[in-house]
């Protein structure tokens, strides 16, 4: 077992289990209440909160699996969840587009309300196609980027509960290194895929992170935002680009819907090349909850073990860890 893999076993171990789900029983301080109420709108912030704060802290997840954050309104329950609760996370970078009033309001209310994607170096961050003067906030797709996050997230959770500050800091060393070993397992597969098929095309643009990451060239029906739509020129600039660079795989995301992956298809076969379906792919949200999958390394380890098996490179069947984790 690798060192730091075994490091988190043990680090784990010793630490009390993290919630996994906001009705679950947690210590309480003397008032009787939670120690402190966090709300996360995507499912990898809330497993970075969650895999940080441990038993101090009751985390909820607004946005399941399966849940474009583009297009994602928020419900009236979770607009009373934001104002109630202590700290607020979310993306930003316009992810959440339809949810910018709620985050003013919880702001204005003396809320801690965190973009955690905006706690990156602006220079660090790629150009959005979508949006002029804007960045692509698809950044989990780059673990080391999501390092950041993951500070943003343990300085924040100090300010809000500094009495917990020791065992925050235990439970960040301990996720960043399971991040890392996963980012070190990727790498080392996602290298082994032939250097011409290093060419990754799916539903949408969610990939251009993973893409400078990993040295692939990433090409997306539909832009950054899946409120953009692909037109018939798309299509077709797309089927040329398989049947011309000899693709054999592209990849259907679980947020979005098939429909035009399926055109690429056809229309690739209707030129006479077989192109199959690599995989699904994580994008915008995580696997179930209570699987490898949905955890935010899970999700990690998944795309990068089905893009390498896809496109020509060896990987194990069961990824990193065999899918089970730490």
């Amino acid at each position: 077992m690798h060192f730091s893999r075994l490091f988190v076993v043990l680090l784990l171990a010793l630490l009390p289990a993290c919630s996994r789900d906001s009705g679950a029983t947690v210590p309480v301080a003397t008032n009787g209440e939670p120690k402190l109420s966090v709300v996360c709108t995507t499912g990898m912030i809330a497993d970075t909160v969650r895999g940080l704060a441990g038993d101090n802290v009751v985390v909820t997840a607004l946005m399941g699996p399966g849940t474009d954050p583009h297009l994602y309104q928020p419900t009236r329950s979770d607009l009373a969840a934001i104002l109630e609760a202590d700290v607020v996370f979310y993306n930003g970078l316009n992810l959440e587009g339809r949810m910018t009033d709620a985050f003013e309001r919880a702001r204005d209310s003396g809320k801690r309300v965190v973009a955690v994607a905006e706690s990156i170096d602006e220079s660090r961050l790629l150009a959005s196609a979508d949006y002029v003067d804007a960045h692509d906030p698809h950044v989990w797709m780059d673990p080391v980027l999501w390092l950041h996050v993951v500070d943003a997230v343990h300085d924040t959770l100090v300010e809000a509960c500094p009495e917990e500050a020791d065992s925050f800091g235990l439970r960040r060393e301990a996720y960043r290194l399971w991040v890392a070993d996963v980012h070190a397992y990727s790498q080392r597969v996602l290298e082994s895929v032939p250097r011409e098929s290093r060419v990754l095309v799916t539903a949408h643009d969610a990939f251009h992170y993973f893409g400078e990451r990993y040295g692939f060239e990433v090409v997306g029906i539909q832009g950054i935002s899946t409120e953009s739509e692909a037109g018939v020129r798309d299509i077709e600039r797309l089927v040329n680009l398989l049947v011309e660079r000899d693709i054999p795989a592209v990849f259907v995301e679980t947020t979005v819907s098939d429909r035009n992956i399926n055109a690429l298809i056809e229309g690739a076969a209707a030129r006479g090349h077989a192109v199959g379906i690599g995989g699904s792919l994580f994008s915008d949200a995580m696997g179930p909850e209570g699987e490898f999958t949905g955890t935010y390394p899970g999700m990690l380890d998944h795309n990068a073990t089905t893009i390498t098996r896809a496109l020509g490179g060896t990987a194990p069947e069961g990824g990193y860890a065999g899918g089970s984790g730490p």
